[in-house]
């Protein structure tokens, strides 16, 4: 978590001595926004049923490369296809358990006294596709813009963990979640700060995981700040 917020600023910090004027500046005509990215959420569960409850702050970060393609003279309207990395946890209620036999099994913690900890944690490859528009001109560094899109993640790899009367459960590679996560995306801001929210239109867990033989429908939404670099 050190690490990726370290790489958050230090890439902020890049795009302000980036971004100042010199004497010389060359006005390029044929310019392009936004190339890399990196940003973090605060995750939410959506379609969660009655018994399942969110606790502590569960977070995502997200870095990338997006490939930018005016498509208009001004070139304040472009496509974004790109490549990223980002990882998510989410602190809540469900446990997820291995019984002797060894499948897995999932169920709800109803006590929040017994344990101190209860997460899962997913880590993506994605693919994100952005249509945008902006109000930047070749000698403008700071704008408006509106980035909206879609969203693909492969997850290639995904932990659970509990800490409590239980013991330590711990568990990598765990049977019930779904390898694709897809959504919807949207970024608003002006400059370096924007508002990003990502929904996602499938649920995390594929139909192996249920409670009581009713299917785990939830999904991943995440609200936080999107930073564009150069």
């Amino acid at each position: 978590m050190k690490n990726s917020i370290f790489i958050i600023f230090f890439m902020l910090g890049f795009q302000w001595v980036s971004s100042q004027d010199t004497p010389n500046t060359v006005v390029d005509s044929l310019y392009k926004e936004d190339h890399f990215y990196a940003g973090i959420t605060y995750n939410l569960l959506g379609n969660i049923p009655n018994s399942i409850k969110q606790s502590g702050f569960s977070t995502g970060f997200h870095l990338g490369y997006i490939k930018d393609m005016p498509i208009n003279k001004n070139r304040d309207v472009a496509i974004g296809i790109g490549l990223g990395y980002s990882t998510n946890s989410f602190n809540q209620n469900l446990l997820v358990n291995q019984n002797t036999s060894g499948d897995f099994e999932y169920s709800i913690l109803k006590d929040r006294s017994t344990y101190s900890k209860n997460k899962f944690s997913m880590h993506l490859v994605e693919l994100p596709i952005e249509f945008r528009w902006r109000t930047s001109t070749p000698t403008v560094y700071d704008f408006w813009r509106i980035y909206t899109g879609f969203k693909l993640g492969y997850v290639f790899a995904h932990t659970t963990k509990h800490v409590g009367d239980l013991g330590v459960l711990k568990y990598g590679d765990v049977d019930g979640f779904n390898d694709f996560q897809y959504g919807l995306t949207l970024s608003v801001g002006y400059g370096t700060w924007n508002f990003h929210v990502y929904y996602a239109l499938n649920p995390i867990f594929s139909n192996i995981a249920k409670i009581d033989n009713e299917r785990i429908d939830m999904n991943a939404i995440k609200v936080g700040l999107m930073f564009y670099i150069l």
